[in-house]
């Protein structure tokens, strides 16, 4: 048996995200990927230089954590490198998407506050976190791949500085793109409170009691497991 077939339920998922980014003008061109941990070295791969709305089940890749293609007669995304560092210091993530959402893009090149490191919302501060700015580096690059690692153990979303969005989870790809959406309309609406005035903040006891909020919920503290302690100390 094929592995398309072995995984066709998650196999469609992962083309109804590829197809969800398109649509929603998160991906234009051949930009963006995405990757879903299957097992413990086996990952679903998008391939290079193809649109995600085009993408079907026979262009997908699948490749183990040294990058080695096991099933696909396409070349996987050249961000490999980037995804391959990212399994490799968190085996706790399970899926990544890369993408390039219009006001998450607005702030990535914007050179004031990076008003998503900080607690605006319920929903973004218990289910995304905190989102540091990455450096630059060339695009498909080691280097790229290598200045995510200060920021790897303690966050899973992350600007790509003049670049777009990288978002990861423990859970499967359509949870990681809702993650997508929650941020992106959350930056949508940072970009228009900062026309309209002063943005407030919720305060740190705001932002301890939506530890509670995250108890209820089940939701993991953002991070490598026992890098951080609370929400607050994410925040404050």
């Amino acid at each position: 048996m094929t592995l398309v077939k072995k995984y066709s339920v998650q196999v469609e998922k992962f083309l109804a995200a590829c197809g969800k980014l398109a649509s929603s003008l998160y991906v234009t061109s051949c930009g963006g990927n995405l990757a879903w941990k299957l097992e413990e070295d086996l990952l679903l791969i998008t391939p290079t230089k193809m649109n995600k709305g085009d993408v079907r089940s026979e262009d997908l890749v699948f490749i183990d954590l040294k990058g080695n293609v096991l099933e696909g007669t396409r070349r996987p995304t050249g961000e490999m490198p980037m995804y391959l560092k990212f399994f490799q210091m968190r085996n706790d993530i399970v899926s990544i998407i890369h993408c390039h959402p219009p006001a998450v893009c607005a702030l990535a090149i914007s050179k004031g506050k990076n008003w998503l490191m900080r607690p605006l919302y319920p929903e973004t501060t218990t289910e995304v976190g905190p989102v540091p700015v990455v450096p630059y580096a060339e695009p498909l690059t080691d280097e790229l791949a290598c200045n995510f690692e200060p920021f790897l153990p303690k966050y899973d979303t992350f600007i790509m500085q003049n670049h777009g969005l990288v978002t990861m989870t423990r859970s499967g790809i359509k949870e990681t793109m809702m993650n997508v959406e929650l941020l992106e309309m959350s930056a949508t609406s940072i970009l228009m409170a900062m026309q309209a005035g002063e943005i407030r903040e919720l305060n740190r006891e705001e932002v301890r009691g939506l530890s509670n909020t995250m108890r209820t919920r089940d939701l993991p503290l953002f991070g490598r497991p026992g890098v951080s302690k609370t929400l607050e100390e994410l925040y404050f």
